[in-house]
């Protein structure tokens, strides 16, 4: 397993050049090498531009400078999702990176909030105790210290980039590190009599060799679908979203250290504020309004007029049975797809590309460790779409037929199980390596109307004047904070971190 074959460019094709790039550039020596086909005829979706905190480790393993890749990518920070209309029209909510303050004799301290909260205690909000959400509500951004008493220790940013932005600085980066690109379009894989791909023939006769094939080819999955015969795993039962538009538009005002997530007729849009301009789309469930109507509906929502062509994208909302089959690894679209509702698009690239390197084939792949990489994939994707459906079915609308349709659909046993257990005792039991944290469950459920009939039983061992009394002091000492945080945008233009 010496000789690696991207097919495929985009934010995929070319995280997974960088991150193998990064790896055998270690040692020169050891003969390793990575192709990368793509065709500029070809273009590529490219309108993810929303992450989740894991995004800097990514970049911490490529060893790259975040000041660098900030300035290069369009980007700016991001410390939340603020949810609209949702719940019910009018209704507004947050999902925030980070903690939720300390805990208390080891229980989170939301747990006695949650305690304070049902027995009419005047606690505050929620939110109060996010440092994460004061600070996004009012526009001000801090990097998080090291210091575990300081509010700021507890919190965690992502960021907003150019999708496409991204993909130039990773092929510089891979491009230093050896990695050859080529441009040319595919035709037909070759096959061993074993199964295993050999190689790739592209349009004018050219054939690339190879031991490991990487399938970054977008929705057609040509390798791991029309090759390896991988299938497809429909999960628009529970997400009927299927279509897309989107469109860039000119910044009006403060760009907010936020993305912004609108319940609409027949799905959501999204607003994601970048240095030069702010992404916008809308994500829909083509069953339930045509192309037409949503196009109107989405120019409707916009601030300020396109700057560009709106353009439409088709999906089906699932994953591919097999992300790894045989000699061939799918990554991005070609591996399956969730609506963007979470921003885990992206990270479901590099953190597949991480699990890969952790079940790394010798001399040839092993099944037994093909499996175990599936499985580990399967379960982190499972969970995105059990905590993608949470957003939709507590809701309390019924102004639309989609609305009505995603309250009464039925829920995967695993959600119902996760649901269940917070409604009957405020607890949210995770494994320690699950993608969303007991803070974003917790903040989903309050957002959305579900709460506890019964709190944490072990919350009840602390005296409620003692709890009441912390709650207290962290809202003031988060609010303190968040009040003495630079702007936003000053932040951006203010040097420090940015500084060229």
């Amino acid at each position: 397993m010496k000789t690696f074959v991207i097919l495929g460019g985009g934010t995929a094709g070319w995280m997974a050049a960088a991150t193998l790039a990064r790896v055998f550039s270690v040692n020169p020596a050891s003969g390793h090498r990575v192709t990368l086909i793509e065709s500029a005829d070809i273009g590529t979706v490219g309108v993810g531009e929303a992450t989740i905190p894991p995004i800097l480790d990514f970049i911490t393993f490529l060893k790259a400078d975040l000041g660098d890749f900030i300035r290069s990518t369009d980007a700016t920070f991001k410390l939340a999702i603020r949810f609209r209309d949702w719940a019910d029209i009018g209704a507004d909510y947050w999902h925030p990176f980070g903690s939720l303050g300390p805990t208390i004799e080891s229980r989170p301290l939301f747990a006695h909030w949650l305690a304070q909260h049902s027995a009419g205690a005047g606690v505050g909000a929620l939110d109060d105790l996010s440092i994460a959400v004061q600070l996004a509500a009012r526009d001000r951004f801090a990097l998080p210290t090291q210091d575990p008493n300081s509010p700021l220790g507890g919190l965690k940013y992502a960021l907003h980039f150019d999708a496409g932005k991204v993909a130039a600085f990773l092929r510089r980066y891979a491009e230093a590190r050896g990695v050859t690109r080529i441009e040319g379009q595919v035709v037909r894989a070759e096959k061993a009599a074993d199964d295993q791909i050999t190689a790739l023939h592209l349009t004018d006769g050219r054939r690339i060799d190879g031991d490991f094939f990487i399938d970054c080819s977008g929705f057609r999955g040509m390798l791991i679908d029309q090759e390896m015969g991988s299938g497809y795993e429909d999960w628009s039962h529970w997400l009927p979203c299927d279509r897309a538009i989107a469109a860039p538009t000119a910044n009006v005002g403060e760009t907010n250290p936020y993305t912004v997530s609108t319940a609409r007729s027949a799905g959501w849009t999204w607003r994601i504020p970048l240095q030069s301009r702010t992404g916008n789309g809308y994500v829909y469930a083509s069953r339930f309004i045509s192309d037409d109507e949503a196009r109107a509906e989405f120019l409707a929502g916009l601030e300020s007029p396109p700057v560009a062509e709106p353009r439409l994208l088709r999906f089906t909302g699932g994953m591919r049975r097999e992300i790894w089959r045989g000699n061939c690894l799918a990554l991005g679209l070609a591996s399956g797809f969730l609506e963007p509702l979470e921003s885990t698009s992206i990270h479901l690239v590099f953190i597949n590309l991480f699990r890969f390197l952790d079940h790394f084939p010798g001399a040839a792949p092993n099944p037994s460790m093909i499996d175990r990489f599936n499985g580990l994939a399967a379960r982190e994707i499972e969970e995105i779409r059990d905590f993608l459906i949470l957003h939709y079915y507590p809701t309390r609308r019924r102004d639309s037929a989609f609305w009505r349709h995603v309250s009464s659909m039925d829920l995967p046993p695993s959600l119902v199980e996760k649901v269940a257990l917070f409604t009957e005792q405020g607890r949210i039991l995770g494994a320690p390596d699950d993608l969303f944290t007991n803070l974003s469950w917790v903040s989903v459920m309050h957002g959305m109307g579900i709460a506890p009939r019964a709190c944490d039983p072990l919350s009840s061992v602390i005296p409620p004047a003692f709890a009441a009394n912390v709650i207290a002091k962290v809202q003031a000492q988060i609010a303190a904070a968040a009040d003495a945080a630079p702007g936003h945008d000053a932040f951006l233009k203010g040097g420090g971190l940015l500084a060229a």
